[in-house]
């Protein structure tokens, strides 16, 4: 491993304990303005977890003897089930995505949500946790905003954790170990530290995430912490240890989807070059014998960075 990101691993690694609530409130509050909080949850058709996460995050985030987080905001995917429902009666407000931005249509997608975020959050800091999570921790919240509220220098904080899969601690992230890890690895080495490079819980300066681009599908965690870096360097970046994620896990064809989205993220960072053929075939066995093709579209799609917008700098105005 590099020298330098052993180092970091050193100076900006850390767990969610070593930053108690406490003390995250004295640094909010000392901060002002600038230590306002957003969570922002992209959700599509996740009833059955939405409602505790946030549930969860009202009443030892949100509490008058714990205000660390200022806004909850469920972002509306395109959900066919009762998410909305569930998140409002929960207490979070709940915006669908055609909502925002109605003049540009929006694209099926993660990171398109997430982008949209900015336009209708207004924290100085933003963080983003998946809707889909199972016995939810309030550390993913407190854990990854905590290193942002105490050291003005960090501008980006990620969540490392153990991902269960059957009998495995460690089983869960196989995307992460085949894909994106040797990207990292053999293309960004500097980045080479992050434990868990695609999780979906982090949290950012607004003034970051407003210069960035945001691939509009999977690729999107990808691409922004590979541009983080481009933007603010390896010691403005680090991640924090909340436990354990418990979460659904998708079957072998959707993570190949989902591989083939984060490879062309890495791929146009690399080289910008066009995408030969922006689809992937897949196989299935047929009930009348054999194999039956089925080709999706990959995510190639990026929308710029919010600040060039002119409907954000009049929001900002």
């Amino acid at each position: 491993m590099l020298d330098e990101v052993g180092s970091w691993l050193r100076r900006r690694s850390w767990t969610a304990a070593d930053r108690p609530l406490p003390t995250l409130l004295a640094a909010k509050r000392a901060a002002g303005s600038f230590g306002s909080v957003s969570v922002v949850l992209p959700a599509l058709n996740e009833e059955a977890t939405v409602g505790g996460i946030i549930a969860t995050i009202r009443a030892e985030l949100m509490s008058e003897a714990m205000p660390l987080v200022d806004e909850l905001l469920v972002l509306d995917s395109g959900c066919t089930d009762r998410t909305a429902e569930v998140a409002a009666a929960a207490g979070a407000k709940v915006v669908h995505r055609d909502e925002v931005l109605p003049r540009l249509p929006a694209l099926p997608g993660k990171g398109e949500v997430l982008w949209r975020s900015l336009l209708v959050t207004s924290g100085e800091i933003v963080c983003f946790i998946d809707a889909d999570l199972r016995d939810f921790d309030a550390r993913f919240v407190s854990g990854v905003v905590g290193p942002l509220l105490t050291d003005p220098g960090i501008q980006l904080v990620k969540a490392m954790y153990d991902r269960p899969l059957g009998d495995s601690p460690g089983g869960g992230g196989r995307v992460t170990e085949l894909v994106a890890r040797p990207l990292l690895n053999l293309h960004w080495p500097r980045l080479a530290g992050f434990v868990q490079p695609l999780g979906g819980e982090y949290a950012a300066r607004r003034s970051l995430l407003e210069r960035l681009p945001f691939p509009v599908g999977y690729g999107v965690e990808l691409g922004l912490l590979i541009d983080a870096l481009d933007c603010v360097g390896l010691d403005a970046l680090a991640q924090v240890d909340v436990g354990v994620r418990l979460h659904r896990h998708q079957d072998g064809q959707a993570l190949g989807r989902m591989a083939a989205a984060i490879y062309r993220t890495a791929q146009l960072r690399l080289s910008g070059a066009p995408l030969t053929r922006a689809e992937l075939t897949q196989f299935d066995r047929a009930p009348s014998g054999g194999f039956a093709p089925r080709t999706y579209p990959v995510d190639a799609e990026e929308r710029p960075a919010m600040c060039a917008l002119p409907e954000y700098a009049s929001r900002a105005a």
